[in-house]
């Protein structure tokens, strides 16, 4: 069977019908001697038909030459511009020799290690690892199908949630890889954050997979951070942080550009993923534990389980670029990461109420609303700033147990979850 061709589409002349099977051609009898000979012959004549004729100038006709070409090549290379960005010489690197931003040290060479957190924080999420198949849908989609299954509030959370998710760590990976890895210099800090954007893809395939496992309109839902205001307002803030850093003439090594970059780190981690997650996750694991879309909440815990990780791992950069660079870290510029924080809260706050008009899932806005103001207080006091909303308590107990009290039990009484690798949670 030959392979179609656009041209068979093109061509409107009618194709010749192939021709009939022709008889092979009588050949004169040959003796034993000369078939040898006319069996070679006739294999140099097929060889020379299949093959365009090369001119005697031909480069390439002589894997003498190309050889000599390769190692003349070898004798002229220059290491020195290498081996100056690397400034690699016969000194090994030493632990002092390492820092987080602007160290001219050896970054290919991992060991000794520094940060031994941010090491083990690789392997613990190595050993989380899980892939979105692994987790049945079958339950959630008879429900999605059923008419009277969810109700029209919770459909619109389920959905606003897939929305924002799909696209956010998309937005979470390009960061990572287009903007942050180049400008954090050191090594084991780098095998995390490779990890990380390998997680943020899983992520993303998880919400790709319950989609496609539900019958939406995907179009429809993977376009919402441009087309559902409080989805984009949230999309677009978290994207200004980014274009500054992803352009490929940036450098650190000022304080100016530094804490471009350190601006960069707190609105990803604190608040894209610090904040901007926290609404979406207590309303899909709210409908878990009443026995809704078990297999989209259970893919949302095992990605509560990664991005508190990726939180954790991100404060703890940040706060070592404050105790290695401190002129960064200064008054006015505290004064505008507290700004920051809060405008991420309110973001969040206003996704909140577009998402729960009325009360749903033993929650409700104003619930919501005082969970985020915790939540803002949380972070701003890991990064050493003063709590900004005072007197507010946090009305999900169980998400913090989910988060902080990892090595137990899920909250439906079933296996540890922590740091295993494959296996499905079982709701």
């Amino acid at each position: 069977m030959s392979i179609l061709s656009w041209d068979d589409f093109e061509d409107d002349e009618p194709k010749q019908a192939a021709q009939a099977h022709q008889p092979a051609p009588v050949e004169p009898k040959k003796t034993a001697d000369s078939q040898v000979v006319s069996d070679a012959l006739q294999s140099s004549s097929h060889v020379a038909a299949a093959q365009p004729a090369r001119t005697a100038g031909s480069r390439g006709s002589n894997p003498t030459d190309s050889m000599e070409r390769a190692s003349a090549a070898l004798e002229q290379l220059d290491a020195a511009p290498g081996l100056e960005e690397l400034e690699m010489g016969a000194q090994r690197v030493q632990v002092d020799d390492k820092a987080m931003i602007n160290c001219r040290a050896d970054l290919n060479q991992l060991v000794p290690f520094k940060y031994e957190w941010a090491w083990q924080k690789y392997l613990d999420g190595c050993a989380n690892h899980w892939m979105p198949q692994e987790v049945n849908m079958n339950h959630d989609i008879a429900l999605w199908k059923s008419e009277n299954g969810l109700t029209e509030d919770e459909r619109t959370i389920v959905m606003r949630s897939l929305g924002f998710f799909s696209t956010a760590d998309s937005l979470v990976a390009n960061n990572l890889v287009l903007a942050i890895y180049r400008h954090i210099t050191n090594p084991e800090c780098r095998q995390y954050i490779l990890r990380q954007a390998f997680e943020e893809a899983i992520h993303t395939h998880a919400y790709q997979y319950c989609i496609e496992s539900l019958g939406m309109d995907e179009g429809e839902v993977f376009n919402m951070y441009r087309e559902v205001p409080s989805v984009a307002r949230k999309a677009a803030w978290g994207l200004k942080y980014t274009q500054s850093l992803s352009d490929p003439t940036f450098q650190t090594g000022t304080p100016e550009n530094d804490q471009i970059l350190l601006r960069n780190l707190i609105a990803f981690y604190c608040v894209l993923e610090g904040i901007f997650f926290y609404c979406g996750f207590s309303q899909i694991l709210s409908m878990g534990r009443r026995n809704k879309m078990n297999g989209v909440a259970e893919q949302f815990q095992y990605i509560l389980r990664d991005e508190s990780m990726h939180l954790n791992f991100g404060i703890d950069m940040i706060n070592q670029i404050k105790i290695e660079n401190p002129g960064l870290w200064t008054a006015e510029f505290q004064q505008e990461i507290i700004q920051m924080i809060l405008e991420g809260t309110m973001l969040e706050i206003e996704y909140a109420r577009d998402t729960m008009p009325r009360g749903v899932l033993g929650m409700n806005a104003a619930m919501m609303e005082e969970y985020l103001k915790f939540i803002c207080n949380r972070r701003l006091a890991q990064l050493g700033l003063p709590e900004q909303f005072a007197g507010v308590n946090n009305p999900f107990q169980w998400m913090s147990e989910m988060m902080d009290l990892r090595k137990e039990k899920n909250f439906f009484e079933t296996r540890v979850t922590d740091y295993q690798t494959g296996g499905a949670l079982s709701w």
